[in-house]
């Protein structure tokens, strides 16, 4: 009975709520019928390094952001990420966002579909990964995944009923540059976003660098090691759009990272942000957990083939 009581609440929640509540069931199942999995994830939260998912891999990820909002209400935005292998050279990835501004509602703001293609084929100097992002999404969206433009605090301080009523379609692209030497990661993702509708183009950045604690791996498997923790650094922001390129009138952040890399499979990110000026908000804090499934694509293809 109390079930049928759980269930029958979750039905008559409002569609935002029920897309966030349906978000959490499939990390929570995601848990319960898990295959093994031991990859090595960046501690990056917004800046990408040139590692691509592995083909027939999916990963299913959580993340959430809390910000503080000066002349509005501080928020919790959180988004689910679907990220799978396509090929060796192609990782394909589909988000839902949502968001909740405290003293004022709950909703779901958009979402998104990302593809990232590997330039070369073996690994070079620099490796090059070219990121094509569609974005269709509200004004209301304060997951914060990346900072372009003149976006700036002050933006995200009206209700939500006011800014939801701004629709955006968006093409997003980056080029992401990254090297590993000696064990630390070293990236660097410049972007160029342009609204579909008549805005000008507009810049922003991502940079980063991390290291494991330790290359060497224990003899033994073990869960609290040094080599299954990684951590680092990253700064990102606006540089303007077309019109107006630089950091006048910019926001700019920094952020520690770390990541846990569990011997199950699960990754866990933290990430506490703090605004550079006073165009960005003076605090951020981002956590996640990801789990990755290796031959998923391959038991998707036994499956509908066994059904033939």
């Amino acid at each position: 009975m109390k079930l049928a009581a759980v269930i029958a609440r979750y039905l008559q929640q409002e569609p935002s709520i029920r897309a966030c509540l349906l978000a959490f069931f499939v990390i929570l199942g995601s848990l319960l019928f898990s295959l093994p999995s031991f990859a090595q994830e960046s501690p990056y939260i917004v800046t990408y390094d040139h590692y691509l998912e592995e083909p027939g891999s999916l990963e299913v990820e959580y993340f959430s952001t809390f910000g503080t909002q000066r002349g509005g209400n501080d928020f919790h935005a959180f988004w689910t990420e679907l990220e799978y292998g396509a090929t060796a050279w192609w990782t394909t990835e589909f988000y839902l966002d949502g968001q909740t501004t405290f003293g004022d509602s709950t909703l779901f703001t958009g979402f998104r579909w990302e593809n990232r293609f590997r330039l070369l084929r073996h690994e070079h100097f620099i490796n090059p990964v070219l990121y094509i992002e569609y974005e269709q999404k509200n004004g209301a969206d304060k997951i914060l995944k990346e900072v372009e433009g003149l976006d700036v605090e002050s933006d995200y301080a009206d209700a939500n009923s006011i800014l939801r009523r701004d629709h955006i379609h968006e093409l997003e692209f980056k080029l992401l540059l990254s090297k590993t030497y000696k064990g630390w990661n070293f990236a660097v993702n410049p972007l160029a976003a342009k609204n579909l509708s008549n805005n000008p183009w507009e810049f922003g950045y991502a940079i980063g660098a991390s290291r494991p604690l330790a290359l060497k791996a224990s003899a033994n498997r073990c869960t609290v090691c040094p080599e299954n923790f990684t951590a680092g650094v990253e700064m990102y922001g606006a540089l303007g759009d077309r019109y107006h390129l630089g950091l006048h009138n910019t926001s700019q952040y920094i952020a520690p990272v770390a990541a846990w890399n569990l011997p199950s499979g699960w990754t866990l990110r933290v990430s506490p942000g703090f605004g550079l000026n006073d165009n960005s908000h003076r605090f951020v804090m981002r956590w996640g957990v990801s789990r990755e499934f290796s031959g998923f694509g391959e038991m998707v293809r036994r499956f509908f083939g066994g059904r033939q």
